[in-house]
């Protein structure tokens, strides 16, 4: 995922090696699915507050989202979609 190489380098650590899983609930309720489904870190929520998240409108911990596993509770504190 571009976006999460974007995001470490952006405060200045490298990105985690470790496969993510990422599934998100789309407005309509669908799953939004990308990754292995086995991987260890994986992030899981609403679409709605990704977006809030990734945008900098809102921190993780104020949203729906969860986070499972270091790296990926490390990604939802530095995510960001622009520098």
């Amino acid at each position: 995922m571009l976006g999460r190489a974007l995001s470490f380098a952006a405060v200045g650590l490298p990105e985690p090696a470790d496969p993510f899983r990422v599934e998100l609930t789309a407005p309509d309720r669908r799953t939004w699915a990308w990754g292995p489904e086995t991987a260890a870190q994986r992030v899981q929520g609403g679409a709605a507050d990704f977006c809030l998240c990734v945008t900098r409108r809102r921190p993780w911990s104020e949203t729906d989202l969860t986070a499972t596993g270091e790296d990926a509770q490390k990604w939802l504190e530095v995510a960001r979609v622009f520098l």
